[in-house]
């Protein structure tokens, strides 16, 4: 018996989601900035995919797109196989307690003048068929152990807890909707690297017992690869290579990933002898007028005519590895 694909939790399909550039005198829109410039990835059931690349290459905004923060401009985005384009603001209100987003800082995610069995219960009010009025002391209690927080010091407020219990907090308030997709956007990176270990254990444990799927965005390669089952490259708005975190790691395909693992610090200092580190020039082109043909072009060192005349299509280089690149080739960054 053939083993069947299970349908993905989370499907996204050449969304492109646009910001309006206003003149400063009239405040028309003289044109309008791509900050996703036609990503597609799926997530299914139990997995995580990771979706990395440098800072302001769109992947918070893919992020609130999903959820509806942002409007998407062309595209589909399939949620157990809803259009969310489609929805209403009523509709998506209702369905989004099935999609929960944890913030990078949770100090400005949580109500400072709200105790923690306030902030936890607080999405209870709203979608009160989710847990009982009578049930809600017993159920904010096992949420808190859930995610190794203490049920007794529930009376107190944000203020009195440290970074990583902070975060514990955001995670508890998520998971009391039961959701089926948790979009967890730079979650960790404010948390100093131990903490950071613990959240992250945390996370898989709750994947394991519960089932969830993440959408975990991340500009830290070395997070990624300890979470992260399948890995989604962006750049300048675009997905530029795909496939499983050993493939990426280990043969990745497309320069700018071959750029980017050549940067991961190593804590052996003998691993660097065979590791070709690849310095990148330039900066990263404004989106605003991103350049012709592959939008890396400006700063590979493979670049040729081609790149400037034709953009690279995201295709299969061997299995379900993806890469966005007329020269893709398999490359080792660290010999082994």
């Amino acid at each position: 018996m053939r083993n069947v694909q299970p349908k993905p939790v989370l499907e996204v399909s050449n969304l492109v989601t646009s910001f309006p550039v206003k003149s400063p005198l009239l405040r028309k829109t003289i044109k309008e900035i791509q900050a996703v410039a036609g990503v597609s990835f799926s997530v299914y059931p139990g997995e995580t995919l990771g979706l990395v690349g440098e800072s302001g290459c769109g992947k918070s905004t893919v992020a609130r797109t999903i959820l509806g923060l942002e409007k998407a401009a062309k595209g589909h985005i399939y949620f157990n196989g809803q259009d969310l384009t489609t929805l209403s603001s009523k509709e998506m209100r209702i369905l989004r307690k099935d999609i929960q987003l944890i913030f990078q800082d949770p100090d400005a995610s949580l109500n400072p003048r709200m105790t923690v069995k306030e902030l936890i219960q607080e999405p209870w009010k709203i979608h009160t068929e989710l847990v009982q009025k009578k049930d809600r002391e017993k159920e904010l209690f096992e949420l808190m152990k859930l995610v190794g927080l203490n049920p007794h010091s529930a009376d107190r407020y944000p203020h009195q807890f440290s970074g990583g219990q902070k975060q514990r907090i955001c995670i508890a308030r998520a998971l009391a909707l039961k959701p089926k997709l948790l979009i967890c956007d730079e979650a960790v990176s404010a948390l100093d690297v131990s903490i950071q270990a613990q959240i992250l254990n945390l996370l898989q444990d709750l994947q394991k017992e519960l089932g969830l799927a993440y959408l975990f965005i991340s500009h830290d390669l070395s997070v990624v690869k300890h979470l992260c089952d399948r890995i989604s490259v962006m750049y300048l708005g675009k997905i530029i290579e795909q496939g499983t975190s050993e493939e990426l790691f280990d043969q990745p395909t497309h320069p700018y990933t071959q750029a980017l693992l050549s940067a991961i610090p190593v804590t052996n200092p003998w691993e660097l002898i065979d590791r070709q580190e690849i310095i990148l020039k330039g900066d990263i082109p404004s989106p605003a007028n991103p350049p012709s043909g592959c939008r890396f072009r400006t700063r590979c060192w493979m670049a040729a005519e081609v790149c400037e005349l034709k953009e690279p299509d995201l295709e299969s280089f061997e299995n379900h590895h993806l890469s966005a690149c007329h020269f893709a080739e398999k490359k080792e960054v660290i010999k082994k």
